[in-house]
């Protein structure tokens, strides 16, 4: 197998373009135990090119306490097998900063086929890839999060004017009745501004028509959601 093999062109040139995270290759001598490392993984361990010497005892004193075994089977079921392989396990650099790391791989046998000689693949920092997919999800939290305190306050509102309450008094209405019915709160809210409220619906409703409704939500009845939908 050719170095070319070891690293293929196609994955390299993908992996390292654009907006992706940061790569760097590796080398394992199987005989020798002798790791190589490209700067971009002394840089993922908190190091600078040649300031330690890259080893299995370094790895592992680096990686999650949680993670060991699973990288160290990983690696040991690759050298017995030949077969390529992937990981994630999360890496302490120097500074005890957490990294996403994955690691991919494949290894090299002997020319007549014997036992693997070497594994050689990537190591990829997920970190900050992880980090900004956590903040959007978060961001997609929040902003559902809001959109659903906004239906609520609506619904709020709309029971504050029919029955001259304040706000809390209000969502106690709307918690009871979702308790009683076994319907979420924002649920209850959305049905209700749905059921009173919007383009071709009447005006204001009597406290004794939204208590009407309140007392029994039903999608299947006439003039409920499915009838209005």
């Amino acid at each position: 197998m050719s170095e070319r093999d070891l690293f293929d062109e196609t994955t390299e040139s993908v992996l390292t373009a654009g907006e992706h995270p940061p790569v760097g290759r590796y080398r394992l001598d199987l005989g020798t135990g002798r790791w190589a490392w490209s700067a971009e993984i002394y840089a993922m361990y908190g190091f600078q090119p040649g300031e330690v010497v890259p080893t299995a005892e370094l790895m592992l004193s680096h990686a999650h306490p949680e993670d060991l075994a699973q990288v160290d089977a990983v690696l040991r079921r690759a050298a017995t097998t030949g077969e390529p392989f992937s990981a994630v396990h999360r890496v302490y650099d120097a500074q005890r900063r957490l990294h996403l790391v994955v690691v991919t791989g494949q290894t090299r046998r002997g020319p007549e086929g014997e036992a693997a000689t070497e594994v050689a693949g990537y190591f990829i920092d997920m970190t900050d890839v992880h980090r900004r997919a956590a903040q959007r999800e978060a961001s997609r939290a929040i902003q559902a999060s809001a959109e659903h305190r906004g239906t609520i306050e609506q619904a709020k509102g709309m029971l504050m004017v029919v029955h001259g309450i304040d706000a809390d008094d209000a969502f106690g209405h709307l918690r009871l009745a979702s308790n009683r019915l076994n319907v979420p709160v924002r649920e209850l809210a959305d049905r209700l501004l749905r059921r009173f409220s919007g383009p071709g619906r009447p005006g204001v409703p009597t406290a004794a028509e939204v208590d009407a409704y309140l007392a029994e939500p039903s999608p299947e009845r006439p003039g409920s959601d499915a009838a209005l939908a």
